[in-house]
């Protein structure tokens, strides 16, 4: 087994709902990879972080990778990234952009930001999955996480 995999977690930020519907059978079906979660917007994203609102009553397990959409309600993924990386105790946690915007002022605003990687959402499931399938081969089996923040 891949040395990060089995204790790795990864969140997603992401308000499409067919986008979510996609990425987990990717995940489920095709990587048999089941520790991660969804969130809808930035501001749900901050709070998971921060184990505020509905996520500090209950436990919520730390992220080693986030895939963030830029372009999302209440705050955006620009926002959201410029909190985690001012952010101590959740600046190691890479963040890779996932986001349908071709632009480049957010590819080169993202980066200035902090991002690690800077992804556009295929149009169809094959290279969706493609695409997902080198992230999960890249960032859980090659890359060395840090353990999450606690």
């Amino acid at each position: 087994m891949p040395k990060n995999r089995a204790s790795s977690f990864i969140l997603i930020a992401d308000d499409d709902a067919d986008d979510r519907l996609l990425l987990k059978q990717i995940l489920t079906e095709n990587l048999s990879f089941d520790n991660f979660s969804f969130v809808e917007d930035g501001e749900e994203l901050m709070d998971y972080l921060s184990r505020r609102g509905s996520y500090s009553a209950r436990p919520a397990p730390r992220p080693n990778l986030i895939l963030l959409d830029l372009n999302m309600p209440r705050k955006d993924g620009r926002e959201a990234l410029r909190e985690i990386k001012a952010d101590p105790a959740l600046r190691r946690i890479p963040v890779l952009i996932l986001t349908t915007s071709h632009a480049e002022e957010d590819m080169l605003s993202s980066y200035d930001l902090g991002a690690n990687s800077y992804l556009t959402k295929p149009t169809t499931f094959e290279r969706l999955d493609e695409l997902m399938q080198t992230v999960h081969r890249y960032w859980l089996e090659f890359v060395e996480l840090p353990n999450p923040p606690a």
